[in-house]
């Protein structure tokens, strides 16, 4: 069966290659061949090499709706996904989880595989009880689904990040005792599955995570006896070896060993991080001040580096806690920042976020 009746293969996928992310949805509901085509990993390849891939940065942010509680207004927040499309700068919102009336739980963590974004963990809005959760969104048919929830107890303030292709990886944490943990998962998207990594080689509560040069690397933390007096050390997980390598005790600077340290990867090798009033690269093996930050994101709350063309870090945060969120790009063959327009509904305040090339 033709892709496209009295159209050449070749021509037919180009038209298929070309569509917006937004269309996929429909797409996938003409017909099988269609949803098939789209679903092949071999497209999502050819669309990247062709230029046609849209980037996205994913979020879990805050609406605030106003609600009657002891006689008086006050505002509390919901959190939702929010996507904002780099190719364009426009912002949209997914649908919701169903049966999700109080929102998305809180302090949850985001990751993309292939088209699915992956929502996991965090606090229940309404019990605030630990939950194990796992939501997946299917970018190709707009459709939500429920993911094997993450075994080895409750787990709270973990990191987590993804290889962008198959599997998420999670990490550190603590239980419902604040006991910070030094356990590791791996979830498989496609097979639904958890496996349980070895152990690392030192509690960490509060870390954060990045996925970089085929290794999973956990970044920041404290132990259980530390409560809050922040490392500066990291540890990586060497996918081909299946092993953690030794703990590096200076990967952060000095000035970097704030919590939470905002970093992200790059495809060109390097890695970037916002500290302080500082854009960060590290290269070989050391951190260097690429510019000052804009003065109306002193509280960085995500930061994302573009994967293809002409290297651009996304930065968004707020003047201080409570305060709109806006959103910069920092374009390296201008050496300037450039404000995304944002409306005022996705101002809210921002709990988690991933990258997501489709």
């Amino acid at each position: 069966m033709e892709l496209i009746p009295d159209l050449p293969e070749t021509i037919a996928r180009e038209c298929l290659l070309r569509a917006s992310y937004k269309q996929f949805p429909l797409i996938a509901s003409v017909c099988k061949i269609w949803r098939r085509e789209i679903s092949l990993s071999d497209f999502f390849r050819h669309r990247k090499v062709s230029r046609h891939s849209q980037e996205l940065v994913v979020l879990s942010q805050a609406r605030v709706d106003p609600v009657q509680k002891f006689g008086k207004t006050i505002p509390t927040p919901m959190y939702r996904i929010s996507v904002l499309e780099l190719g364009t700068g426009l912002w949209v919102e997914l649908p919701p989880v169903p049966g999700k009336l109080n929102g998305l739980p809180l302090l949850c963590r985001l990751a993309s595989v292939g088209s699915d974004l992956v929502v996991l963990g965090g606090l229940d809005p309404v019990t605030w009880r630990t939950s194990d959760s796992v939501f997946i969104f299917s970018l190709l048919t707009s459709t939500w689904r429920n993911g094997t929830g993450m075994p080895g107890g409750p787990r709270s303030f973990f990191a987590c990040a993804s290889d962008s292709q198959r599997n998420v990886f999670v990490a550190g944490g603590h239980d419902e005792d604040k006991n910070a943990l030094t356990s590791a998962l791996v979830y498989d998207v496609a097979e639904d599955k958890w496996a349980f990594l070895p152990d690392m080689g030192r509690e960490r509560d509060e870390c954060t995570a990045i996925f970089h040069a085929g290794k999973f690397h956990v970044i920041g933390d404290y132990a259980t006896e530390e409560q809050g007096q922040f490392s500066k050390t990291d540890e990586s997980f060497d996918i081909t070896t299946w092993s953690w390598g030794p703990r590096s005790d200076g990967f952060l600077s000095t000035e970097m060993s704030t919590w939470p340290p905002i970093c992200a990867a790059g495809e060109n090798g390097e890695l970037y991080a916002c500290c302080r009033r500082d854009l960060m690269v590290m290269r070989d093996d050391t951190w260097h001040k690429v510019g000052n930050l804009p003065a109306d994101v002193c509280n960085v709350s995500y930061v994302a580096v573009r994967r293809s063309g002409k290297v651009v870090v996304v930065v968004i945060g707020s003047v201080r806690y409570g305060e709109p969120s806006v959103c910069y790009i920092w374009e390296f063959s201008n050496s300037r920042w450039v404000k995304i327009k944002t409306q005022e509904k996705y101002e809210g305040h921002l709990q988690a976020g991933c990258f997501l090339e489709i």
